[in-house]
């Protein structure tokens, strides 16, 4: 399913744009220059060809890496993305690590002391983290632990001091739904006969919930947590505005600022892309961590593998 949904991308962020006011090439040159100048450069630009001549001449230099080239920069746009994108991507990752440890322990505590006063308070915790604008969550953390107490730096990406409001800011905003989600799978298995089993075998409640409750209770939990890293790649374009982070984020605003389509959509397309791929590794890792889905794939290979025997022997007699 990557195919068609890079597809479907590509066909939407293309016609968005298509139907978006404003001239590229009014942008580039500025408004002292002439429409004969404005439509020299639409031309050599191809802006002037058929809409659908357009879109497959870009799907077609896509599928050959080529995203084509800046109208700002005059760079390859491939270039230009592969140099932002390591900064988007160590953004998202500690983004989703810090939502996760968050998301994972207030959820594991809030489902095992259910009704009592830490899980109501991790439920308000979390639906205020659902609330609360990041771009704002973002500036109270600025103003208070860079204007107001100085101990971290307000902008930039530059080393481990940098990354630690961005990862707060973003990874809050994820652990609430993280959170939710750890209590409802939690709620479900602690009510399972194996979890009585384990406590009535005199086994400590921290082995009981961590080592039987929490894997079975792991693969809603990993959904979530790709879909977060994956939404945390497209959330990077306030955060990075916010922090002024040289990423894909930032890099787009500036794109859409400055109607360079080329730009916008290889970097649309680029993070589409890296959303269905964790997605995809999510799903292969469901194998890994629940050992019933493996045996799923397992049978039905087994299974197949069978249908072929007998068929072979049915031709053979």
């Amino acid at each position: 399913m990557m195919i068609p949904v890079a597809i479907g991308v590509t066909i939407i962020i293309f016609l968005m744009l298509a139907i978006t006011p404003g001239d590229p090439a009014r942008q580039v040159l500025g408004g002292e220059a002439t429409e004969a100048q404005v439509n020299e450069l639409r031309e050599s630009m191809g802006l002037n060809d058929p809409l659908p001549l357009r879109y497959l001449r870009f799907v077609w230099d896509a599928v050959h890496g080529n995203l084509g080239t800046s109208y700002s920069t005059k760079q390859p746009v491939t270039n230009e993305l592969m140099k932002r994108l390591p900064t988007t991507l160590l953004l998202s990752v500690l983004c989703t690590v810090v939502g996760a440890v968050i998301g994972i322990v207030f959820g594991i505590v809030s489902a095992v002391k259910q009704y009592s006063f830490l899980d109501n308070l991790s439920r308000v915790l979390a639906l205020a983290g659902i609330s609360v604008p990041s771009f704002w969550l973002g500036l109270m953390l600025i103003i208070l632990f860079s204007v107001n107490l100085g101990w971290l730096p307000s902008s930039g990406f530059a080393g481990p001091k940098y990354w630690i409001l961005p990862a707060i800011t973003v990874g809050l905003v994820q652990a609430s739904t993280v959170m939710r989600q750890t209590r409802s799978a939690m709620l479900d298995v602690v009510r399972q006969d194996y979890i009585r089993t384990a406590r009535a075998k005199g086994q400590s409640e921290l082995k009981v919930i961590m080592s039987h409750a929490l894997p079975n209770a792991l693969v809603p939990i990993i959904t979530v947590l790709g879909m977060q890293f994956g939404h945390g790649l497209g959330g990077a374009i306030i955060s990075e505005q916010v922090f002024a982070i040289p990423g894909l984020g930032k890099l787009m605003v500036e794109a859409i600022n400055a109607r360079d389509y080329p730009m916008v959509q290889g970097g649309v397309l680029l993070i589409a892309i890296c959303f269905t791929v964790v997605n995809l590794l999510v799903d292969i890792l469901y194998a890994f961590i629940d050992p019933r889905i493996k045996a799923q794939y397992v049978g039905k290979k087994a299974a197949k593998e069978n249908r072929k025997t007998e068929a072979s022997r049915a031709v053979t007699k």
